[in-house]
């Protein structure tokens, strides 16, 4: 007769084998360091340029973002980024007043639209920025002011 304790035991040695193998999911790119801290922990649009790499920023009306005039709950603001130029490779969404300015950053692939959708938390009313970093190091943005009724950092 198998008891749970067998069972259980069994399933310990199948899931190792299997990690051993590279078949079970690599952690999380967040926690391997996959991420750049020096971009998240920036405060303003210029140092989260100059921590992706990128050229001084510019306006660019092919760079477009979404999202409300006023957003009732901070904590939960739709947000979307989209491009149609050719040519890039990383398109980021930041919120100017949060303690942390960078709130996404998407990664773009000739197989991937450029355009992502998300929910952002804003602590008060103010400019939010797509921004797309092209191939060729150009920094291209577009700008929109966003009002809160309702702070979401705290507030």
């Amino acid at each position: 007769m198998t008891t749970r304790r067998d069972v259980l035991a069994a399933s310990t040695r199948v899931a190792a084998l299997m990690a051993g193998a590279g078949l079970l999911p690599m952690a999380a790119q967040a926690q391997a360091g996959g991420w750049d801290k020096a971009a998240f922990e920036a405060k303003t649009l210029a140092d989260v340029v100059k921590a992706f790499g990128g050229q001084a920023p510019a306006a660019n009306a092919a760079v477009t973002i979404t999202g409300p005039d006023i957003a009732e709950n901070g904590a939960v603001v739709p947000v979307g980024c989209a491009t149609t130029l050719p040519g890039v490779k990383r398109l980021a969404i930041l919120v100017e007043k949060n303690p942390s300015a960078l709130a996404a950053a998407f990664d773009v692939t000739d197989a991937v639209e450029p355009s992502f959708n998300t929910r952002v938390k804003m602590g008060q009313s103010s400019n939010v920025y797509a921004v797309a970093l092209m191939a060729d190091g150009r920094t291209l943005f577009a700008q929109k002011e966003i009002k809160v009724t309702l702070g979401g950092c705290g507030g």
